[in-house]
């Protein structure tokens, strides 16, 4: 694992949208896992910067994490729209090519499975863009969540359902039920790229960084896979402790 301090959200943002850019221009059809909520924001602005600039995103296929059971696809908090605000109709991609796992099917189980065929059937994601929660959760996968897990229908924690509050008009009104890409859905992955920013995020990625890889924290498997990078503000650096060089190429310091 590698992990890149930048000084803020703006330089996050362009850091990680650089990685995936590098991901495009050497494969047009790339499969991009997104994730949402407020970490990844700065990234896909600048990914929209580069759009603007002429980066072409027709042939990208947009994979989401997870979507909450329950809320209709087209409520405002939902993933389905987060996804087209601020990611398919920025960048112009086809709507064909969008991804989200279906929060109101009949059934849910056949919905996770239907997600993971699709996901294979487009050969796997390419890279994948993560934040993490406070408690350590990727996706919706909540501590206690098994490394192995694939796509499934999860509870939210109480931790969980908080902070997601600030996206719904009452704290009663945020669902209890998700559907998410396990933790090793989200290792299937070829390239993992995880943001996180502010000091309310510094523990969890100390934990996921420098703690052991337990699934009492979710995202420290990433520990595991063989090319995940960790790009973090100042701030969500601030309990990390083994910064030992430079990388110039990103201007930020690099640990181990």
């Amino acid at each position: 694992m590698d992990v890149v301090i930048v000084e803020d959200q703006e330089a996050l943002g362009g850091t990680a949208a650089s990685l995936v850019v590098e991901g495009l221009r050497a494969d047009p059809r790339l499969v991009l896992g997104v994730a949402t909520g407020s970490s990844p924001v700065t990234t896909y602005r600048a990914l929209l910067a580069a759009h603007r600039e002429g980066l072409d995103f027709s042939q990208v296929h947009c994979v989401a994490l997870d979507e909450y059971v329950g809320i209709p696809a087209s409520d405002p908090a939902s993933y389905h729209s987060f996804v087209r605000r601020e990611i398919a109709v920025p960048l112009d991609l086809r709507p064909e090519n969008v991804l989200v796992p279906d929060g109101n099917a009949p059934d849910p189980t056949e919905a996770c499975a239907a997600f993971e065929d699709a996901v294979r059937g487009l050969g796997g994601v390419g890279i994948q863009l993560l934040g993490i929660g406070r408690n350590g959760h990727v996706g919706f996968n909540e501590p206690g969540s098994p490394f192995g897990s694939r796509t499934r229908i999860a509870r939210l924690s109480p931790t969980t359902r908080a902070d997601n509050a600030r996206f719904f008009p009452r704290p009663e009104d945020v669902p209890t039920h998700c559907l998410t890409q396990g933790l090793g859905t989200i290792l299937d992955a070829a390239r993992i790229v995880l943001v996180a920013s502010g000091s309310h995020k510094a523990r969890a990625i100390a934990a996921a960084v420098e703690g052991p890889v337990t699934e009492a924290c979710p995202a420290s498997v990433l520990q595991l896979h063989p090319d995940a990078t960790v790009i973090v503000d100042r701030d969500a650096a601030s309990e990390l402790h083994r910064i030992s060089r430079r990388h110039a190429s990103l201007g930020g310091d690099w640990l181990d």
